[in-house]
């Protein structure tokens, strides 16, 4: 097993410093899976553009980036992505036999594609700006069964699969990590990552929840 040991402290100023509207150039890993900033996702990679990148990432210890495909495949021909995804470190590690690799990478900060291009082996790499990071904001009393619902499932699930610290109180946390649980409809989940209000987000969970008998 491996970790990206050293990548917060380097890469931190630029997720989140002062200048949190920055453009870079990312490798991109298109899939049918929409990831928000925190949250944790397990990847099989087997393809060897991937398999190059993520050797480039690990050993350069840098980024890349996730987005929801729009059109395509995510094994073969490059997918067409949508527009905005969600930055990635490679938080952990393993290759269990030769020619497969398994990530678990983490969520960072949104970014907005500007244009990108298909290289000769096929990855696709997006210049990008760097959307900035939703602030908190305390969830309102007609909401906080949100907060109860998700705690719920973690419990379920297993809390280990949840990066921490947790954030119950946080609409923003809160919201992100309902969206991506939730059996929603993947252009839903997508329209909530655009989202850059985290209570009408909530609210939206909040009545999604409340059709399927959890919430009052």
């Amino acid at each position: 097993m491996g970790s990206s040991k050293g990548w917060l402290k380097r890469n931190l100023p630029l997720l989140f410093g002062e200048d949190n509207r920055q453009e870079m150039d990312i490798p991109l890993f298109p899939l049918n899976t929409v990831l928000f900033p925190g949250g944790l996702l397990p990847l099989r990679v087997f393809e060897q553009r991937y398999m190059d990148m993520v050797k480039t990432c690990m050993k350069q210890e840098t980024p890349f980036g996730i987005c929801l495909i729009k059109d395509g495949e995510e094994v073969g021909t490059p997918a067409l992505p949508h527009d905005v995804g969600c930055l990635v470190r490679i938080a952990d590690w393993d290759m269990p036999q030769l020619g497969v690799l398994n990530l678990k990478v983490q969520g960072m900060q949104r970014f907005s594609i500007e244009q990108h291009r298909v290289e000769k082996d096929g990855l696709i790499v997006a210049h990008v700006t760097m959307q900035p990071a939703e602030r908190t904001q305390d969830i309102p009393p007609e909401l906080a069964g949100c907060s109860a619902v998700l705690k719920g499932i973690m419990e379920k699930v297993g809390v280990e699969n949840f990066a921490q610290p947790f954030h119950y109180e946080d609409a923003v946390w809160v919201g992100y990590r309902l969206a991506e649980l939730l059996p929603i409809k993947l252009s839903a989940k997508q329209a909530m990552l655009e989202m850059n209000d985290s209570i009408m987000r909530l609210r939206i969970l909040h009545k999604f929840l409340g059709q399927q008998g959890l919430t009052t």
